[in-house]
């Protein structure tokens, strides 16, 4: 059996369930998980479905042909299927933070994130060690003011050619460009602390510190144009007080950053997040 996953958001109206897992029926397949939310506000529908099928990738093909025709196109659907065996293609990239990096690779090792990871992409040499350790191909491009179009294309035709379907930030202290970001659409994952806007700047814990907050916080999103400004799919904090120092906000900082960095990515992995309007839905 096959199992694929259909992602679904459109204008809400009666009968969409109703219509899409009948339609599956009729081809043969069985629905075996659904979950659906509707924005009452804008009106706004959205499904994630997972189904089976006993057929290949020709007939399958066929199975999205038909969906596009005879349900989408009725719907004015905005839909995506995906093989939910099929392991994508993510890309790190990396300066000189390593806790992310080591987190991520870790988990991967272990068989917990169910990606393949072809390239870790550095402005630094500093992560090539733990790049080496983890058998992992290492590429350093150098990225400074005067470079940073050159440096870009040399990235955009690595991702291209190891076929990279998605790229995570794991600390990497670089502004993408809006045409880079633009060639992956909600498909570059950043993470930060959540002291912005209030906290900018090289020290964000010891501004934090000075003013004496009570949280700390984490928020991982995907990269728009708009810096640290797009749509959220993870965010975690902590409790802090009197009796923690710097150090404690910074040690604290970086473990919610690693936690809610690889929630973030296995949200998007399994194929469990619908963007709109620069919010998202996180089906559970």
């Amino acid at each position: 059996m096959k199992r694929t996953t259909l992602l679904i958001n459109c204008l809400d109206k009666k009968g969409i369930i109703a219509t899409v897992t009948n339609f599956i029926l009729a081809k043969k397949g069985n629905t075996v998980y659904i979950e659906q939310h509707v924005d009452r506000e804008l009106g706004e529908f959205f499904m994630r479905l997972e189904c089976e099928f006993d057929q290949d990738e020709e007939k399958l093909a066929l199975f999205k042909e038909s969906f596009n025709k005879e349900v989408a196109d009725t719907y004015h659907m905005n839909w995506e299927m995906y093989d939910a065996e099929k392991k994508p293609k993510m890309a790190l990239f990396v300066s000189k933070y390593d806790h992310c990096l080591y987190d991520i690779l870790g988990r991967h090792a272990s068989g917990e994130l169910k990606v393949r990871i072809p390239v870790i992409i550095s402005n630094h040499q500093d992560m090539k060690q733990i790049a080496n350790s983890f058998h992992i191909p290492f590429e350093h491009i150098l990225v400074n003011k005067s470079n940073k179009e050159q440096a870009e294309a040399k990235q955009l035709a690595l991702l291209k050619e190891h076929k990279v379907d998605f790229i995570v930030l794991a600390r990497y202290m670089q502004i993408l460009s809006e045409e880079f970001v633009n060639n992956f659409p909600n498909k570059i994952i950043n993470i930060h602390h959540s002291f912005l806007p209030a906290f900018p700047g090289a020290k964000p814990y010891h501004s934090a510190y000075e003013r004496g907050v009570k949280i700390i916080g984490a928020t991982s999103h995907y990269v728009t144009s708009d810096l640290d400004e797009g749509p959220i799919i993870e965010q975690e904090i902590v409790r802090v007080s009197h009796i923690h120092k710097v150090q404690d906000f910074i040690l604290k900082g970086r473990d919610l950053e690693k936690i809610v960095l690889s929630r973030a990515i296995k949200h998007h992995i399994e194929r469990k997040v619908l963007v709109y309007n620069n919010k998202t839905v996180i089906f559970s």
